[in-house]
C-alpha cells in the first residue's frame, strides 16, 4: 500500500496533543484489521480499547464525538469510524486504507464461516456456542458504554442530562420499539437543540 507523503498529507498529526498518531498508511490498515479481527459479536468495544487504551490515537471524548456522528450517518457505526478518523489521518487515501483493514480480510472470514454455518447450524453444539457468544457480545456493549459513561462529566449538557437522554433512548428502543429514524429525528434533535444553546450559539 502506498505511502507517499503528497503537500495534503495529515498522518503525522495526532488528533490533540499529547496523543499519539498512525506513521503510515500501511499502520492504518493493520491496526484496522487487527481491530476487526476481535469483533466477534460487535466491533465497538474493540474499537474504544484499540484506538483509545492501546494505540492512544485518540480521547474518550474524541471517540465519543466521531462515534456519535457515525450513528446518525447510513451503514454501520464502526465503518463510518473507520472512514473518518483514516480521513482524519491521511485524506481520502487514510479512509480507503482504515476501510480496507475493517473489511477485506473479515468477509473472507464470514464468507468461509457461511459455508460452514449452511453445513453445521442445525447440530444443537453449534446453535448453543452461537447463543453464548450473542450473550458474550452483549456484555462487550454495556462494559463499552460504562467506560464511556465518563466523558458525560465533560459534556456541555451535562452528566443529569446525558444519562436522561440515554435512558429515554433505552425505554424508546427496548420497551416501546420505536424505530431508530424516529428516536434520531426526535430525542438527536431536541439534544443537539439542547446543546446548541449551552455552547451559546446565536
Amino acid at each position: 500500500m502506498s505511502e507517499a507523503r503528497g503537500p495534503g498529507h495529515r498522518g503525522a498529526t495526532p488528533l490533540a496533543p499529547g496523543l499519539a498518531a498512525p506513521a503510515a498508511l500501511s499502520e492504518l490498515f493493520l491496526a484496522f484489521t487487527v481491530l476487526a479481527l476481535q469483533g466477534f459479536g460487535g466491533v465497538l468495544p474493540v474499537a474504544q480499547r484499540e484506538l483509545v487504551e492501546k494505540r492512544r490515537w485518540m480521547t474518550r471524548d474524541q471517540f465519543v464525538e466521531m462515534l456519535a456522528v457515525s450513528q446518525v450517518l447510513p451503514g454501520p457505526n464502526v465503518v463510518n469510524l473507520a472512514l473518518m478518523f483514516g480521513d482524519r489521518c491521511f485524506g481520502w487515501r487514510g479512509a480507503v486504507a482504515a476501510f480496507g483493514g475493517m473489511m477485506a480480510l473479515p468477509t473472507l472470514i464470514v464468507l468461509g464461516l457461511t459455508l460452514l454455518y449452511a453445513e453445521y447450524s442445525r447440530i444443537p453444539v453449534v446453535a448453543g456456542a452461537l447463543r453464548g457468544m450473542g450473550a458474550v457480545a452483549a456484555g462487550l456493549v454495556l462494559s463499552t458504554a460504562v467506560k464511556l459513561a465518563s466523558t458525560l462529566r465533560t459534556n456541555r449538557m451535562g452528566a443529569p442530562l446525558g444519562a436522561a437522554f440515554a435512558l429515554a433512548t433505552f425505554v424508546a428502543i427496548a420497551w416501546l420499539h420505536v424505530p431508530l429514524a424516529w428516536i434520531v429525528l426526535g430525542l438527536g434533535t431536541l439534544a443537539m437543540a439542547i446543546a446548541w444553546q449551552r455552547l451559546g450559539a446565536p
